[in-house]
Parts: structure tokens; sequence; C-alpha cells
């Protein structure tokens, strides 16, 4: 008989990813959690105290996964890595949205990777106030790019394929724009509903960029260089 590995955090952690994955928070019981790990509810709680534990575990996990930006980097290559980064995360743990941003016990994976985009739009020359508007636009549309695409009745490729399913069952004149967008665009070759992510990231990016010009260039700056250290 093989034997069985000893019972960790991150054995338990590891599992309760691997439920939540596969069936949802809903699912994710420690009851659950034991029969997966072929153990007792008694054996989880000596590692994790409670549900409340093991998903501020697996927020730590998420924002492990998730590319942190390089502070004092080219500001837009940074916070693009790190918004597609965390696109690819969410779209492989669909369940982490719900709870990223809803835990009052942030661990050090969480408080570095926030401080880590807090730096790069710092050094790059955004105000405090302006840091906090770019935060919470990047975020705004990375989760909700990441909800829409999860809650997609198919996966991207195959969008095209439903929209001409719902067409065939509608009148056209009666719709003409939408029929107009899926004969022109959503059922050409390749269409992918995913590949809208970069063009609206670059979007996002480009009113930010705007904005930045805008607060005017900090102390120490040149036009299109980063500062070093954050502006007052």
């Amino acid at each position: 008989m093989a034997k069985r590995s000893p019972l960790t955090r991150a054995r338990i952690l590891a599992a309760a990813t691997a439920v939540a994955d596969a069936k949802g928070l809903s699912a994710l019981t420690m009851r659950a959690l034991a029969d997966d790990l072929g153990t007792a509810p008694m054996a989880v709680y000596h590692h994790l105290a409670g549900k409340e534990e093991i998903l501020d575990g697996l927020v730590e996990k998420i924002f492990e996964e998730i590319d942190d930006p390089v502070p004092g980097g080219p500001w837009r290559e940074e916070i693009t890595r790190r918004c597609t980064s965390a696109r690819a995360v969410l779209h492989e743990h669909p369940w982490a949205v719900s709870v990223m941003e809803s835990r009052v016990s942030p661990g050090p994976n969480n408080l570095r990777h926030h401080d880590a985009v807090i730096g790069t739009f710092r050094r790059a020359g955004f105000s405090v106030t302006l840091t906090a508007h770019a935060y919470a636009l990047i975020d705004s549309y990375v989760y909700g790019f990441a909800v829409q695409e999860a809650m997609l009745p198919v996966d991207g490729g195959g969008i095209g394929e439903l929209a001409s399913d719902i067409m065939g069952t509608l009148p056209a004149d009666e719709y003409p724009h939408f029929a107009e967008l899926v004969v022109e665009h959503v059922v050409r070759p390749g269409y992918d509903f995913g590949d809208e992510f970069d063009f609206g990231l670059n979007l996002v990016l480009d009113g930010l960029e705007a904005a930045l010009d805008r607060q005017g260039l900090s102390p120490g700056m040149t036009k299109g260089r980063e500062v070093s250290h954050p502006a007052p």
C-alpha cells in the first residue's frame, strides 16, 4: 500500500483549491475537504481553524499565482503583465473574484501584491489620489472581465456558434444591430471573446496615461521617464 502524504496546511489548501475549482465555494465544507483528503474533519481543524481561515489561505494562494509588477519598471508594461496574469489566474479559479477583496485578515502575499501595484504607480509619478483611482480602475476592469468570461454559457471560442443559434430564432429585421455585430464580427473565423481583454486593457491604460499627463510632471521627472522615488 502506498504511503499517504502527511497532512499539512499546504496540502489542505491545495485540496481546497481543487474542490473550489471543480464544484465552487459552496461545496467547500470541512467535511467535504476531509473526505477528499481521506481523513477526519478534526485532523483538518488541527491545521486550519475553520472555513474562514481556509478562505484566507485560498486568497493567499491566488495572490501567489498572480505576477507582481516591479515598481520602477515601465509602468504600462508592468501593469499590463500584472493584469494579464491576474486575468489568467481568475480564469483558472473562477470562484476567486468573490473572495479576493473580502478578507479582513490579508496575508503577506496579498499585502505584497497590493504594495507592488501601488509602488508601480507611485514610482511612475502617479499622485496618491491618482494611484487610488488607477488601482480601482484596473481591478474593476480585470475582475469584471473575469466574471463576464466565467459566466458565458460556452467557452469564449464558442460564442459565435451561440450567437448564430440565437440569431436563428429571431427576426433579424427587428434586431438589425445585433444581427450586424454577429455577422460582421462574432461569427468570423477565429473570433474568441477572450481576445477582447487586450483591447479593453489598452483603452484603460491609455486613459490612465492621459490622466498622468494632465496631472503634470512631478518633481524630478522628465517627459517619458520614470521617477526613482514617489512624488510628494
